[in-house]
């Protein structure tokens, strides 16, 4: 063998294993102390680009190098568009692996059943990560408008869950995931509601669900709270229920319900006007939809919380009374 060709297979060999050593060996960042350095890689972004997001984000490893990598591994095209988090002992090849995978740096948000719509966005303002894109101040409606619901009011809409986003997502996005949520269990439940419910839709259903949710301290009581309201909607009796005539009040609440607020009329207080309210005035969880649709079938038109998070359920105002005096005024 020649000495030259001998000369090549000993350089290829010590290239060859230099470049193994390199691709395993943890990048070089210009910020030692760094804990985690950010990533975007926008969509449709070459492999240079990539290369070059990379170096951009901390990493002090030749934009070249990195390029000609994704380039000879030959899954450049597989790498995927998103926010990504790289950490300290992560090499080249582990940095591909990622970026093919798509695995993106992800945060959760925890959606409460039972909250209302200001709840949800002051919990979305400080989500981690999470780009506020929801202006102070928006209406109602216009906040509706623009995420693009059917309804003209966001209350309830959204379905309570954890929510799992990318990095730096919006806050819009995360409500959208969670509006289109509740529409599906929405749709289920009410596919599966009992027959000859006095609700006019699955929008009527919502909003019932709603009051229950806010009505129940006890899971097993729910579908007897549901049934006491199907009851009263029913023959016209007036809802009377305070959660909803609280919510009316909005901010103004200062945890103390009046009788003065029980007689002062707004469109959410059920002790004046007959029907249901004219928005959900919570989120509902599944098992607070199901209530609404299958009710218990039962006599009892009240009820009265026994003081333990249980309720007492009455057929007759005289019954209801005594209760009210036994739990409520302890007479």
């Amino acid at each position: 063998m020649k000495w030259w060709l001998t000369a090549a297979l000993v350089l290829a060999v010590a290239l060859g294993t230099l470049v193994a050593v390199w691709l395993h060996r943890p990048l070089a960042w210009r910020s030692g102390d760094a804990p985690v350095l950010d990533v975007t890689v926008p969509a449709g972004a070459s492999a240079r680009a990539v290369a070059q997001a990379v170096a951009q984000a901390g990493v002090d490893t030749p934009v070249w190098a990195l390029h000609a990598w994704f380039r000879l591994s030959g899954r450049a095209r597989d790498i995927k568009a998103g926010s990504y988090e790289i950490t300290p002992e992560l090499g080249p090849r582990a940095l591909l692996d990622k970026l093919v995978r798509g695995e993106q740096a992800v945060r959760r948000v925890t959606l409460v059943e039972g909250w209302n719509l200001r709840q949800v966005l002051q919990a979305l303002r400080s989500a981690e990560h999470l780009q506020d894109d929801l202006p102070p101040g928006t209406s109602p409606h216009a906040l509706a408008q623009a995420l693009g619901l059917a309804a003209r009011h966001p209350e309830g809409r959204f379905f309570p869950d954890t929510y799992v986003y990318p990095k730096h997502a919006t806050a819009s996005s995360v409500l959208r995931q969670a509006a289109r949520a509740m529409d599906q269990r929405l749709a289920e439940v009410w596919a599966e509601r009992a027959p000859n419910l006095p609700l006019r839709g699955p929008d009527d259903a919502l909003v019932l669900a709603s009051i229950v949710e806010k009505e129940t301290g006890l899971a097993s009581d729910r579908e007897q709270i549901a049934g006491v309201f199907i009851n009263r909607l029913r023959i016209g009796m007036r809802l009377q229920t305070d959660p909803s005539v609280i919510y009316g009040l909005g901010e103004g609440f200062d945890g103390r319900l009046r009788r003065r607020d029980l007689d002062t009329d707004t469109p959410y207080n059920t002790y004046t006007r007959a029907g249901l309210p004219p928005t959900p005035i919570a989120m509902p969880g599944t098992a607070s939809l199901r209530a609404a649709v299958r009710p218990a079938d039962t006599p009892a038109f009240y009820f009265v919380s026994r003081g333990d998070g249980s309720s007492q359920f009455s057929q007759t105002l005289d019954e209801h009374n005594a209760a009210v005096r036994r739990y409520i005024l302890n007479r």
